[in-house]
């Protein structure tokens, strides 16, 4: 799935552009995967402008575009894009392959299983899976033999590789639920919740991502023209956020209906979400509608549903779809539908 890494872009003082964050233990792990291989790293630590003392200081942080840039020298060095996860390796373009068997299938959830399912047939130190729980989809990681000083890397890599391609084949963000490692929370655990949005837990029994099992029907939106040119720079899959979220309007409106009590504010209903307060109101925003909005069509919805099918006065009718009282609740109903409240369940019910 990857190609050579392009050149480091440069700020003023002729240093890597972006903000570091990526711990040097992930570089460390690369440097062990070459002296597995008895081969010096040291052309791949140059290129992507690592020093000796940035490498033995564990509290170094390198850059998204120099992690890029040695992870895949790495890979075309090594000729394994496992980086020695696996106790075999996976030859140049083993992820590609992955993805070509994935790009035709009709929705995510088929694609999912068929990554799944072909993973193993290039690397079974590892077994990758798919559950679906009602609300809720987890891709886990079962671990068949000890990964030892690589398991992290291994662990971390390869869900943020699946998760990346995930959003790219529906060209959507998928935001995390939450996610679970089997190890005890490294000192750079603070890194996480860049790599992982929702909550993430340590010293679990396997490691897994959970998400929104609605994503899973969504119809892929890419085809090989466009899988040719996403493995000329493949990499950034795993750090890329997408803006776009094609099931945003839907998880509000869920959570506005389940959760009305942890949906009162944007700042609560963004946490419930896992998104920002900026992003929520941004995305609804490019999709026509405001939370405002939403939650007046939900409140509409359930005020006529109450006031049709039960015989509850309307003043329990309007603390019941969030109004603090009742003649705030009759102004808005007015105005939804362009009579009383009593006027429509009169009117409804003949």
């Amino acid at each position: 799935m990857h190609t050579a890494p392009p050149p480091l872009p440069r700020s003023s003082t002729g240093q890597p552009s972006s903000r570091t964050v990526t711990p040097i233990a992930y570089v460390q792990a690369i440097v062990h995967a070459y002296e597995q291989r008895r081969i010096s790293p040291e052309q791949v630590l140059q290129l992507a402008q690592i020093t000796p003392q940035m490498l033995t200081d564990p509290k170094s942080r390198i850059s998204a575009e120099q992690m890029e840039c040695i992870s895949g020298a790495a890979m075309q060095e090594l000729d394994d894009e496992a980086l020695g996860w696996f106790s075999r390796r996976l030859p140049w373009g083993s992820y590609g392959m992955l993805a070509r068997a994935s790009i035709s299938a009709n929705s995510l959830e088929v694609a999912l299983k068929r990554w799944c399912r072909h993973h193993a047939l290039i690397a079974d130190d590892i077994t990758l899976t798919l559950s679906i729980n009602a609300d809720n989809a987890s891709l886990c990681i079962s671990e068949q033999r000890d990964l030892g000083n690589l398991r992290e890397f291994c662990l971390v890599s390869v869900l943020r590789n699946i998760h990346g391609l995930a959003c790219w084949l529906i060209d959507s963000r998928i935001p995390l639920l939450g996610a679970e490692f089997p190890f005890s929370a490294p000192v750079h655990s603070d890194f996480y919740r860049v790599l992982f949005s929702g909550p993430t837990r340590f010293e679990h029994s396997m490691a897994a991502i959970h998400f929104d099992s609605r994503y899973l029907a969504l119809p892929l939106r890419r085809d090989e023209q466009a899988l040719q040119q996403m493995l000329q720079r493949a990499l950034p899959l795993t750090v890329l956020q997408y803006r776009r979220d094609r099931l945003l309007m839907a998880r509000v409106r869920q959570a506005l209906v389940s959760h009305p009590a942890q949906s009162r504010s944007a700042e609560d209903l963004s946490a419930l979400l896992h998104v920002s307060p900026r992003t929520l109101h941004r995305q609804l925003k490019e999709k026509g509608t405001s939370l405002q909005t939403m939650k007046n069509e939900v409140r509409q919805r359930q005020a006529q549903d109450l006031l049709l099918r039960s015989t509850r006065p309307i003043k329990q009718v309007a603390q019941a779809v969030g109004f603090q009282n009742e003649k705030s609740f009759i102004r808005a109903f007015r105005s939804w539908v362009g009579q009383s409240p009593a006027e429509f369940r009169q009117t409804a019910r003949g």
